[in-house]
C-alpha cells in the first residue's frame, strides 16, 4: 500500500463516512450545527456539489466540495443574498466549500492539497471565478491559496465566518510564483483526477505578429504593416505550380475531402527522397507527429537526452505532457553552440529511451554534416531510438538528409516539416521517415483526414519543383550574409554562424537585454524571437531574427538600430 495521499473523486462508498466526518467537525466539535441524532450532517438537497477525497493508508481524512454552476444553489445563499455577494452569477462561477480534515491529519499537506485539487478542477472546467465561505480558524489557508475577503462577515452557530473570492486567473498567477512548491507536491501526492496536476502548458512558438494583424482575421492588410521575424516562415512565395493548382480549382479544394491518409502525397515523397512508401508517415505538420509519437514511445520513467539550446517544443512535450526524465547536453556559447561529436558520442553511450536531434539546430542553425551523422548514428546503441529533426536541412543541401539512412535503420525516425523550405507554414504539412516497424504502430493511430486537401495537393507540387528552391535557398544565403553585414554595422558581434533562414545573436553589454528591444521594436511593426527561454545558457541578452527579403532586412536594421539606441525611450 501506498505511503503517498491519495486524492480521488468521492465515490458513492465515501458519502457516509463524508457526512460523519462533518457532522464529527461541524456539529460536535466546532458548534455551528446541533448535533444529528444518526450522527450524520447531509447537504442540503437544493445544493448539489461534487466532493474530492482525500485518502491516507485506506482511510478517508479529508475532502472538499465543489458546487458548480449548474446546482440549482449554492451553501452562500442560505447566509448572504446574492445582492451582498460580490461576484457575478453566470456559468463561469464556481464555490469551494466544506474544505475539511480530520484532527489527526491537521497540519499535514491534506488541506493544501485538497484545496489545490479543487482550484484544479474547477480550471479543467473552465472556471473563472471562485467563491467560497471559510470560518476564522481557516481563513488563513484560504487566504495564502490566493482568496481575498470580500468583506462580508456572517455568524453560523458559534462560528463567524468570511466570504472570500478570486479570479482563477489571479489564483494561477499566484502559483506561477510556487513551482517549486507544487512540484514537490506533485511527488507526495497520488493524483486520480480527471485533469493533470498542472495546468497543460502552452509552448510559445513566437507569432505575437497575430496580435498585430488580429486573429480574427478581418483585416488581413494589417500584415503589410508589420514584419513577422518571430517566426520562421520563408519569405518567398511557394512554387508556382502549387500557387496555379490551388488558384484554378480552389473553390473545389475547399468544399471536397481529402485522400484519407494523403496516399498520393506519399508515394511523391518516398518517390523524391528515394525510400520505400511504407517507411513514410504524414501528418499536419511536424507538432501533430511529435505529440503523437512522443506520447506513444515515451512513460514518466523513460530517459531522454536533448541538446541545449534547441527548438523548444521538444522540451515542452518531454517535460509538460509526457513528464519524463529529460537530460539535456549543454552546447558552449565559447564554442558557438557547435555540437561537440565525441561528448555526444559519450553519452549516447549511456543508452537513452531517446536521442532528440535537430540538425541544423535552432535557434543556433548549426549543422552537422550527413557524413559526421552517419557515423555517430552507426555507433549509437540499438535500444536508442533516434529522432531526427530536418526542418531546415534543404538549406544545407538535399544531399544532407538523412531520410535514406533511416528507412534502412532499426531506431532512426526522420522528421520533416514541409513548412519552412516549401512556403506552406499555412497549410500545415509534415512527414516522419523510418523504419516501417517503428511508423506502423503510430500509423495505426493516425486519424484520417490529417493533412488537408490544400496541404496535399501543394506539397506534391513543391515536392516536384526543385529547381525553383533551390535558386531561393542559395538567394536567401545571400541574403543571410548581407543581414550578418547589417547587424555587425549596427553594432552587433556576437553573431552565431549558422546555415538556415535564421540568424542568433547576442546584445553587447551597453545594449538593453533582449525583452527590452523585442518590446521597442514591436512598437515600430518588427517581431523578434526572444531566445532565453530557448536553452538554459542563453542569457538574457539573445535575439533570433529571421531572414527575410532585401527590402524587409533594410527596414528591420533600421528599426534594430533604433532600438538599440540609448536615446529611445525607456521600457515601461
Amino acid at each position: 500500500m501506498t505511503n503517498k495521499l491519495r486524492l480521488s473523486p468521492a465515490t458513492p462508498a465515501h458519502r457516509n463516512d463524508i457526512d460523519r466526518i462533518r457532522h464529527d467537525v461541524y456539529a460536535a466539535e466546532l458548534g455551528q450545527f446541533t448535533h444529528s441524532p444518526d450522527g450524520l450532517l447531509r447537504d442540503r438537497p437544493e445544493v448539489e456539489s461534487v466532493y474530492i477525497t482525500a485518502v491516507h493508508d485506506g482511510k478517508l481524512v479529508g475532502f472538499v466540495g465543489i458546487t458548480p454552476p449548474a446546482s440549482p444553489r449554492y451553501s452562500v445563499d442560505h447566509y448572504l443574498s446574492r445582492g451582498n455577494v460580490p461576484v457575478q452569477f453566470d456559468q463561469h462561477l464556481y464555490e469551494i466549500r466544506a474544505l475539511t480534515v480530520i484532527d489527526p491529519a491537521r497540519g499535514s499537506l491534506a488541506a493544501p492539497a485538497l484545496m489545490y485539487a479543487a482550484f484544479r478542477w474547477v480550471q479543467s472546467r473552465g472556471g473563472q471565478q471562485l467563491m467560497a465561505i471559510g470560518h476564522q480558524k481557516v481563513v488563513d489557508m484560504y487566504l495564502r491559496a490566493g482568496m481575498q475577503k470580500a468583506g462580508r462577515p456572517f455568524q453560523c452557530g458559534n462560528l463567524e465566518y468570511e466570504l472570500l473570492t478570486a479570479s482563477i486567473r489571479a489564483i494561477n498567477e499566484k502559483l506561477t510564483r510556487f513551482n517549486a512548491r507544487l512540484n514537490r507536491l506533485e511527488k507526495q501526492v497520488e493524483w486520480q483526477l480527471d485533469s493533470p496536476f498542472h495546468r497543460p502548458a502552452d509552448c510559445y512558438h513566437g507569432g505575437a505578429f497575430f496580435n498585430a494583424i488580429g486573429n480574427q482575421f478581418d483585416d488581413l492588410n494589417r500584415r503589410n504593416e508589420i514584419i513577422n521575424a518571430d517566426v520562421l516562415d520563408a519569405w518567398f512565395p511557394p512554387c508556382p505550380s502549387a500557387r496555379q493548382a490551388l488558384q484554378e480549382h480552389l473553390d473545389w479544394i475547399m468544399r471536397t475531402s481529402p485522400p484519407n491518409h494523403a496516399e498520393g502525397l506519399a508515394q511523391t515523397i518516398a518517390e523524391v527522397r528515394g525510400v520505400d512508401a511504407h517507411c513514410i508517415l504524414t501528418g499536419g505538420g511536424s507538432s501533430p507527429l511529435i505529440f503523437l509519437a512522443f506520447r506513444q514511445w515515451l512513460k514518466p520513467t523513460s530517459r531522454v537526452l536533448l541538446l541545449d539550446p534547441t527548438y523548444g517544443e521538444y522540451a515542452h512535450v518531454l517535460e509538460k505532457v509526457v513528464g519524463c526524465n529529460v537530460e539535456r547536453l549543454k552546447l558552449d556559447r565559447d564554442n558557438e553552440y557547435r555540437l561537440d561529436m565525441e561528448e555526444l558520442t559519450r553519452k549516447l553511450a549511456e543508452e537513452y529511451d531517446l536521442f532528440v536531434w535537430v540538425n541544423p539546430n535552432s535557434p543556433t542553425g548549426q549543422h552537422i554534416s550527413r557524413a559526421e551523422a552517419e557515423a555517430l548514428l552507426s555507433r549509437c546503441p540499438p535500444t536508442t531510438r533516434v529522432w531526427i529533426d530536418e526542418t531546415y536541412v534543404e538549406y544545407a543541401g538535399r544531399e544532407q538528409s538523412l531520410e535514406s539512412f533511416a528507412s534502412q535503420s532499426a531506431n532512426t525516425v526522420v522528421c520533416k516539416s514541409m513548412s519552412k523550405v516549401y512556403s506552406l507554414s499555412g497549410l500545415r504539412v509534415g512527414y516522419l521517415c523510418g523504419p516501417p516497424g517503428i511508423l506502423e504502430p503510430l500509423r495505426a493511430l493516425t486519424p484520417p483526414w490529417s493533412v488537408g486537401l490544400a496541404a496535399q495537393v501543394a506539397a506534391v507540387h513543391a515536392l516536384n519543383s526543385p529547381g525553383y528552391y533551390e535558386k531561393l535557398y542559395k538567394e536567401t544565403h545571400r541574403l543571410r550574409a548581407q543581414l550578418v553585414e547589417g547587424l555587425q554595422q549596427i553594432g552587433i558581434r556576437e553573431i552565431i554562424p549558422g546555415i538556415a533562414n535564421f540568424i542568433l545573436f547576442h546584445l553587447e553589454d551597453h545594449h538593453p537585454d533582449a525583452a527590452t528591444v523585442i518590446h521597442r521594436c514591436r512598437e515600430k511593426g518588427l517581431f523578434l524571437r526572444d531566445a532565453s527561454e530557448m536553452g538554459s545558457g542563453l542569457g538574457n541578452r539573445a535575439i533570433r531574427i529571421a531572414v527575410k527579403d532585401a527590402q524587409a532586412n533594410h527596414r528591420m536594421l533600421q528599426i534594430l538600430g533604433t532600438a538599440l539606441s540609448s536615446e529611445t525611450s525607456q521600457t515601461p
